[in-house]
């Protein structure tokens, strides 16, 4: 099972998204061109744009009675997103969404992340909300989440500027244990309904990093819940959240994450993992 969310928790992954936020919009506003190409069809300017548009969302998810939908677009559609719409989504709220200059867009960026900060400062971390798909994530796995994408898109935009970004291991390790664990916890909805092909047994996939409170998933029937304690995987990764988080949102190849030796792979069945990951993999 996973660990339950702790204090400490809760404090540092508010204090990563901070710091981070920080850092990216930093970056934004000193891109020689924001018209400068980060990953194919997204410029400096749409980067931002697109990361502007998930704090603002995401403000709206925690506060709903207070801060509306900013995108009516997704009206009647957020629940029926799966991982493989993610780029339908990312298209309609980047046309709604039509601000480009890049100063403006990190104060905007730098504006939300503030406003979901305080918005949640008082909440209970473990409370889940709904989130796309119909699934239910922790109040402490959006922020995780959002983490996760300044830290990827940072990546992706020091690469193509010629930029430092350095990923703390720290900061990536709220992905899987808040976010990836919140989401199996409390429901992933039709989130990875994805059609894909079902294997016809249980795998459980244990996760295990110096990092995180090791944590055991289940994929049955297209489901996925947490492995109970004690309980011996099928798979067994082992893993530097940095690494392994470019990995999973395809910033570097499997092959070079396990030449690295900062991700490995073992238990009696290691084949039975490509399977687990066609069907449990993150938007």
């Amino acid at each position: 099972m996973a660990a339950p969310i702790t204090h400490d928790q809760w404090k540092s992954v508010r204090s990563s998204l901070r710091r981070v936020g920080d850092r990216f919009t930093e970056m934004v506003v000193s891109a020689p061109d924001a018209r400068a190409e980060v990953t194919p069809g997204w410029s400096v300017s749409e980067t931002a744009a697109h990361l502007t548009v998930v704090a603002w969302l995401y403000t709206s998810l925690v506060r709903p009675a207070e801060v509306p939908n900013p995108f009516p677009v997704l009206d009647g559609w957020l629940d029926d997103i799966t991982v493989d719409d993610i780029d339908d989504f990312n298209e309609l709220t980047l046309r709604d969404f039509t601000e480009r200059d890049p100063h403006r867009l990190a104060e905007l960026l730098n504006t939300h992340i503030d406003d979901l900060l305080t918005s949640t400062e008082d909440f209970d971390p473990t409370l889940p909300v709904s989130w796309l798909g119909g699934s239910r994530v922790p109040v402490a796995g959006i922020l995780a989440h959002l983490l996760n994408e300044l830290l990827l898109h940072g990546h992706d935009m020091g690469r193509a500027l010629g930029m430092t970004w350095r990923i703390a291991s720290a900061d990536a390790a709220f992905f899987v244990e808040l976010f990836m664990a919140g989401v199996v916890r409390h429901g992933s909805g039709r989130l990875l309904e994805t059609g894909q092909p079902r294997s016809e047994r249980p795998i459980a996939v244990e996760f295990r990093s110096p990092y995180i409170t090791t944590v055991t998933m289940v994929l049955r029937d297209g489901r996925v819940t947490l492995g109970e304690p004690g309980r011996r995987p099928d798979v067994r990764v082992t893993f530097d959240p940095a690494v392994f988080n470019l990995m999973m949102f395809g910033r570097i190849g499997k092959l070079r994450a396990l030449l690295s030796g900062r991700v490995t792979i073992g238990g009696p069945r290691p084949w039975l993992l490509p399977a687990f990951l066609r069907v449990v993999h993150m938007p």
